[in-house]
């Protein structure tokens, strides 16, 4: 089981997402196209969005986090953000390793019966247990936190179209808006 805790998530900058947004895509004039191998979840509701960010307001997390793992099973990276990435994107962070772990078998109990359920299948027992491990590659994955959240990113790039989308200038014109 992952150690990984709140106090120890690692943190991208808003510089670094954005270079690495940018260098996706092969004219550099626009941030077109998704990234491939990355992923950036956004946990707040409103008030403009990273360029190819999926959109999980943090309300809904209890039942998006399983769905998150399975569908980010390819991304080398995933990145989550709140407006501040004090709490809401850090905790959704932390859920999701958990999540996958768990998934992966990598957590207490509930991993053991995922991996017997495994070992019977391959010795061509029928499985009538949860299949979930069966959804999600082993491979490594790396989770940040977005530093300084949406906030930061805004105070940089919010008004660069490149970048960031639905940006409304007058609600961030305070610097904060939840």
């Amino acid at each position: 089981m992952s150690m990984v805790t709140i106090a120890t998530l690692p943190r991208l900058s808003s510089n670094d997402l954005s270079k690495i947004l940018l260098e996706a895509n092969t004219s550099n004039l626009d941030a077109q196209a998704p990234p491939e191998k990355l992923a950036v979840i956004d946990v707040r509701d409103d008030g403009g969005h990273i360029k190819h960010s999926i959109h999980v307001p943090s309300q809904t997390l209890d039942h998006k986090i399983p769905e998150l793992v399975r569908k980010l099973k390819d991304k080398e990276v995933v990145i989550f953000h709140c407006a501040l990435s004090q709490q809401r994107g850090p905790s959704a962070a932390l859920r999701y390793i958990r999540e996958r772990d768990r998934l992966l078998g990598r957590g207490p109990r509930v991993g053991e019966a995922m991996k017997k359920n495994k070992e019977e299948e391959e010795m061509g027992a029928e499985n009538k247990g949860d299949k979930d491990w069966e959804d999600v590659e082993p491979e490594s994955q790396k989770v940040y936190v977005l530093d300084r959240g949406f906030v930061g990113w805004q105070e940089r790039f919010g008004e660069d179209s490149r970048l960031t989308e639905g940006y409304r200038k007058e609600i961030w014109k305070d610097g904060y808006w939840m």
